[in-house]
């Protein structure tokens, strides 16, 4: 890579969406290539959609996240991951399933009959049939094609919140975290509230995470009822959001369910679901935002504490994630390594440089920076040294060019 003069903190290209520094494609937005699968469990055609991350490479292992009904929330999850990836959460790989038929089944976790005082008449109840599919079918298809971990998270609103839910209360083993945006936990008179209340008491939910949310209004006649008095109303007017607060309640007494709960007084049902995802994907991850960014940004700060920070960070990733994670991008620990050689920080260039081809030994670019760095020091045998492993991972023109140079300056 030749030398970039970076006039740009640390600050800004940590917070910047990743997204941002790759080329424009001829298209203002295209969220998700559509696939689909037979599903022998159904017994139907399955349509889902997979979104990868900006800077996807096969070289490199994602978390993934499920999204039901994902017609609809595919393409906010899509715009959070855009300017939250790198910096605030993990970049991931996003698979939108399409609930646009066969939703109420699918979704809803017991067979019922009247509803809200009312006959129901849809097909329902079909809840561990659909989950059986994801598990079994969808998410083996999902890891034959694409380089994505065992750490998932789903994603569902409303009948899809009461989903998601239903899979931590049932299948904890399958998912890591869960967004229950605006959840109908008041399905058939509370089933999985009184279910929960009875299989928290002996499941593992040891690093699971939940997020729930609830919309506005508390009452669909009275303006009065608050968070507060909700549970002096008995009514089925405040089923809705009585069922969340008391499913909350157990969550959050659950020991190793890390739960946390939002009410949006601002937001309706229908529009809950936007900054749901946004907040709850953050908050989920919240560990994995980088610690004490402004010491990067501080030229005293010295090398040993801004590797310590970063090996802290290491260790909370391999915690959460279960797996080696590194802790920076490679664009990010190239792009900080040039910064510091602009700023004379020799070792602290150094030091970013060589994490880079110690976290992505597959990358010609990360070994041609390192040879770039020895090549400002006059140290053209480790340049040199460095820039033959570059082509022998890139076999290019560039780099075979670059060797000859390197070798005719050593002495």
């Amino acid at each position: 890579m030749k030398k970039i003069t970076f006039a740009i903190c640390f600050l800004a290209i940590i917070l910047a969406p990743l997204s941002s520094l790759n080329a424009q494609s001829q298209y203002l937005t295209q969220i998700g290539q559509v696939d689909s699968l037979f599903s022998s469990i159904l017994k139907e055609q399955r349509k889902f959609w997979v979104q990868l991350p900006s800077n996807y490479t096969i070289d490199k292992k994602y978390p993934v996240a499920y999204i039901i009904d994902g017609e609809m929330h595919l393409p906010t999850v899509s715009l959070v991951q855009n300017y939250y990836s790198g910096g605030f959460i993990p970049e991931l790989i996003l698979v939108g399933i399409s609930n646009e038929q066969h939703r109420t089944r699918d979704l809803t976790i017991s067979k019922i009959s009247t509803r809200q005082v009312g006959s129901f008449t849809e097909e329902n109840g079909g809840a561990e049939n659909f989950f059986n599919f994801i598990e079994k079918e969808l998410i083996p298809h999902i890891e034959k094609l694409y380089p994505v971990t065992s750490y998932r998270t789903l994603i569902g609103h409303s009948y899809g919140g009461l989903f998601t839910a239903y899979a931590l209360v049932h299948h904890p083993e399958v998912f890591a975290n869960y967004l229950a945006i605006d959840p109908s936990l008041d399905w058939d008179n509370q089933k999985l509230v009184k279910e929960a209340a009875m299989i928290f008491k002996k499941s593992q939910l040891k690093n699971k995470s939940l997020f729930i949310s609830l919309s506005s209004p508390l009452h669909m006649l009275k303006n009065d009822i608050t968070i507060e008095n909700i549970f002096e109303d008995t009514s089925e007017y405040t089923l809705f959001g009585r069922s969340n607060l008391e499913f909350t309640k157990l969550a959050k007494a659950k020991e190793g369910l890390r739960t946390i709960w939002k009410y949006y007084p601002k937001d309706y049902h229908g529009t809950i679901s936007y900054p749901s995802i946004m907040d709850g994907l953050k908050s989920i991850f919240d560990w994995y935002e980088i610690q004490d960014v402004q010491k990067f940004n501080e030229p005293s700060t010295p090398t040993e504490e801004l590797m310590s920070i970063i090996k802290n960070q290491r260790e909370r990733y391999l915690k959460h994630f279960g797996f080696v994670v590194p802790p920076f991008d490679e664009e990010l620990l190239v792009m900080s390594g040039y910064m510091y050689l602009d700023m004379k920080q020799t070792k602290k260039s150094f030091a970013f440089f060589e994490m880079a081809v110690k976290d992505y030994p597959k990358s010609a670019n990360a070994f041609d920076s390192l040879a770039d760095y020895f090549a400002s020091q006059e140290n053209f045998k480790k340049a040199f040294e460095n820039v033959a492993k570059a082509y022998q991972l890139s076999q290019s023109e560039y780099h075979l060019k670059r060797m000859n140079e390197f070798k005719g300056k050593i002495k």
